[in-house]
């Protein structure tokens, strides 16, 4: 069941979507409209609307569309009705008991219950005499006790079965420990066991102080190091961070980006408290977008040794396309800022400070890198990295700080700034030929329908589906108009399945004399909302007209009578001379 009618319109009145958004990211006024650059991926250019005249908004960079619960719903990582009772308690509403179904929204509650009464077990038998060998661990990690409270940390003792019955015993389920992956379902389908066993444990908390996932460090040389909770209803490793919820208080609008826990955790007791790190995989667009809303800059502090390189190569694009400011901290001898701090004894906090002072930012990071790869002190070597050091160059969006790097470069190896301007140029228009194809085949392939996974019967009625688009579009904005359609056209003309759905739902609800846009939410997908606003505000600018909707019905009907290319697949050659013979009368 979903919520009334008059509850959800309410809500959505007493909650400004851009006084809402406003507190996440910044908008400017553009016409009717307020734009921004996109909480949702990373983009240099705002392609985030609002439209202030409906509460909606559209991205049209990555097609994220929806109205103010669904921008809650994405930027708070909430399901539905997470998201309308957290619109709710802003502006002071009473939810209405028993009015919908929240069996999803009861199940992440209850997994939230589970890891937390988890990390309590676990960090209880950290100092009980079972978890001896993992308190120990951390000691000779040079780890605090008050250390080891602030995070909370723990320890897995080797039994398969002691959480699982501690936390049966709380009343949890078997069923509600394997959707929190504490357990896994024995092969036999009957009973669960322990995931994490002999392991210390590092608890995963989100921005609302909510424990939603864990990892396990194994004590011995086997393998795997780290076992990570795998992705729940209430945690997906590629959108969350660890110790982003100590981080976002520091007062620093400066992250530092480490690879593992007991980096950030020893660079946390040493003093800086501004530091995260990724759960157990290469850093992600949806990090970065998430690491954006706290921070301006980010100071890479990834292991020196390849592994490391190659992830602060990875990372790099991925910080610069969330825009942000980016640096590298280089820690000499291949060390990790663990080991680099802890060899430091009693200077390690300055040592480390004077490390981070000295750090230079991406560009220079991989100038740096570059050199290293070349004998400069050849005539050969020196055109080498500077035809690598332009392609870095021709990378940078700020023509400012292009020229720059242009300037120094030439200075330090003595080339002649317009040359060098010229190789940065070219590299930037061959980019620029290559984006613009690119772009055009991106456009073409939208137009027809082509590569569009979602919706396939696009492509093969493109005509058809526009003009059903533009019914649909024309009918949620012209509900009066409802009467009128049904009587000239039924749904079954329709030849795009989506279509037919989203035409069917609206007129049903307004013959109801409901909002046709209010429910979307509880009644479709996230693809399928945002496809609804792509239609909509696609087709914002046609004026609505009578014949503009004839027209739409006529070409609906017009082609419903054509057969498709599988019906005249299946065609006999008598078949297809008939169909041939109806065409020319």
């Amino acid at each position: 069941m979903a919520f009334p009618e008059g509850f959800l319109q309410e809500l959505k009145l007493r909650n400004d979507l851009t006084e809402l958004a406003s507190s996440y990211i910044s908008l400017k006024r553009r016409g009717r409209n307020m734009v921004g650059l996109c909480p949702f991926h990373g983009e240099k250019t705002p392609s985030f609307n609002i439209y202030t005249e409906n509460g909606s908004f559209y991205c049209f960079g990555c097609g994220v569309g929806g109205d103010v619960i669904t921008f809650v719903m994405k930027i708070e990582n909430l399901d539905y009705v997470e998201a309308v009772k957290f619109l709710a308690q802003r502006a002071g509403m009473e939810i209405p008991e028993d009015s919908y179904d929240d069996s999803m929204s009861r199940l992440r509650t209850r997994v939230f219950e589970a890891n937390r009464e988890a990390a309590r077990y676990f960090y209880k038998s950290l100092y009980a005499p079972h978890g001896k060998p993992g308190l120990d661990y951390f000691h000779a990690r040079m780890l605090s006790d008050r250390t080891i409270r602030h995070f909370g940390l723990g320890f897995a003792d080797e039994d398969w079965s002691s959480l699982c019955d501690y936390l049966k015993q709380k009343g949890f389920t078997d069923s509600e420990l394997v959707a929190a992956n504490l357990a896994v379902k024995q092969r036999s389908g009957h009973g669960v066991y322990d995931r994490f066993r002999n392991r210390v444990m590092f608890p995963i908390i989100d921005l609302r102080g909510n424990v939603i996932a864990f990892g396990g460090r194994i004590m011995t040389d086997e393998k795997p190091k780290y076992l990570n909770t795998s992705d729940t209803p209430v945690f997906k490793k590629s959108e969350n961070l660890f110790s982003l919820n100590n981080a976002k208080n520091s007062g620093s609008r400066s992250l530092i980006l480490c690879e593992g826990y007991m980096d950030v955790i020893a660079v946390s007791q040493a003093g800086f408290q501004n530091a995260i790190a990724t759960l157990g995989t290469a850093l992600t667009r949806e990090q970065a977008m998430l690491i954006k809303r706290y921070a301006d800059e980010v100071i890479i502090c990834y292991d020196s040794d390849e592994a490391g390189q190659k992830a602060t190569a990875r990372a790099i694009p991925i910080l610069r396309g969330a825009g942000l400011l980016v640096r590298v901290l280089t820690i000499p001898s291949g060390k990790d800022p663990d080991e680099f701090i802890k060899s430091n004894g009693a200077d390690g906090a300055a040592a480390f400070k004077s490390l981070i002072d000295k750090s230079g930012n991406d560009v220079e990071y991989r100038l740096e890198k570059i050199k290293s790869s070349y004998n400069l002190s050849t005539a050969d070597g020196k055109v080498q990295f500077l035809e690598e050091a332009a392609k870095v160059i021709a990378a940078i969006y700020s023509p400012i700080e292009r020229d720059v790097y242009i300037g120094k470069i030439c200075k330090e190896f003595e080339v002649e700034k317009a040359a060098f301007t010229r190789q940065v140029n070219s590299i930037n228009r061959r980019k620029n030929r290559d984006y613009e194809k690119k772009e055009a085949r991106r456009i073409q392939n939208e137009l027809s329908g082509r590569g569009d996974r979602f919706d396939i019967r696009r492509s093969q009625n493109p005509r058809s589906s526009s003009a059903e688009e533009a019914l649909v579009a024309y009918l949620i904005r012209n509900p009066d108009s409802a009467e009128y359609i049904d009587g000239k056209i039924s749904a079954d003309r329709f030849q795009n399945e989506l279509m037919k759905r989203y035409y069917i739902y609206m007129l049903d609800r307004i013959k109801q004399g409901l909002d046709p846009m209010n429910n979307l939410n509880a009644d479709f997908t996230e693809e399928e909302r945002s496809r609804i606003y792509k239609i909509i505000h696609k087709h914002s600018t046609i004026a609505d007209t009578r014949s503009s909707l004839d027209e739409y019905i006529n070409v609906i009907l017009s082609e419903s009578g054509k057969p498709t290319k599988k019906d005249i697949s299946n065609m006999s050659a008598q078949e297809i001379q008939q169909y041939l013979n109806a065409q020319k009368k």
